[in-house]
C-alpha cells in the first residue's frame, strides 16, 4: 500500500504524513518543484517535468488496488479510481465508482460556465477550513484502515 499525494498546492501534506506514520504507510509526494523533500524514512518526493498533467500522469501509472490517492484534480481521481485505488480530497470527500462520475459532469459543467461567462466574474471557491482539515484526517485514517483490510 502507498499513499500518493498530488503535491502542488495541496493544503494537507503534513497531515497526510502524520495519518500515515500512525499506520507505517509509505508517502510519495509528486510535485513539478516547488516543494521541500520531506525528512521522514516513510515519504519520499517524486519530482516530474513541467507541463500540464505531469504529476497526474505519474500518479495514475503508479497506483492501483490496494492505494490511496489523495487529490483535488477530478480528473486523475478519476483516472486513480478507475485503476482501483482510492481517492480522498483534501477536504475528507471521498470519490468512488458510485460518485466520480457526477464529480467529473459538474467539473466540466463549472468549466463550462465560467468560460461563457461575459463579464469574467472572479468567483474562486471557498477557503480551506480547519473543518476541512479535520474531516480530511478522519477520512484518510478510515481510508487507510479500509485499504489495509483488502
Amino acid at each position: 500500500m502507498t499513499l500518493y499525494v498530488d503535491a502542488d498546492a495541496c493544503p494537507v501534506r503534513a497531515e497526510a504524513l502524520k495519518v500515515a506514520e500512525r499506520h507505517k504507510v509509505r508517502v510519495i509526494y509528486v510535485a513539478n518543484g516547488g516543494i521541500r523533500p520531506p525528512a521522514h524514512p516513510l515519504a519520499t518526493l517524486q519530482i516530474v517535468p513541467e507541463g500540464p498533467d505531469a504529476a497526474d500522469d505519474w500518479i495514475a501509472a503508479q497506483a492501483g488496488p490496494g492505494d490511496v490517492c489523495v487529490t483535488a484534480d477530478i480528473p486523475l481521481a478519476h483516472r486513480c479510481v478507475t485503476a482501483g485505488a482510492l481517492v480522498l480530497k483534501p477536504n475528507g470527500e471521498t470519490l468512488t465508482p458510485a460518485n466520480i462520475g457526477s464529480a467529473l459532469a459538474t467539473r466540466d459543467l463549472m468549466a463550462d460556465l465560467r468560460a461563457a461567462n461575459p463579464l469574467g466574474g472572479e468567483g474562486g471557491g471557498k477557503g480551506f477550513t480547519k473543518a476541512d482539515r479535520s474531516r480530511f484526517l478522519d477520512a484518510l485514517d478510515r481510508t487507510l484502515r479500509r485499504a489495509a483490510q483488502a
